[in-house]
């Protein structure tokens, strides 16, 4: 039983930490200066082509 215990306070200590940590880079990353254009860009690439079709040389399809 020591295994599991040992096992068990490594997960009830260090495997929370390290998912919160990992969630808060995940929350920095997201809102991180300089991403609006990048998520802007994505949220709007379903309607770029919605009133025309894309130009054949059109290499963003805008």
């Amino acid at each position: 039983m020591e295994t599991y215990s040992f096992l068990r306070g490594l997960a009830d200590s260090w495997a929370l930490l390290v998912l919160v940590l990992f969630f808060l880079g995940v929350i920095l990353f997201v809102f991180r200066p300089g991403s609006r254009k990048a998520h802007r860009d994505a949220a709007e690439s379903i309607f770029r082509n919605e009133n025309r079709p894309a130009d054949a040389d059109d290499k963003e399809g805008r």
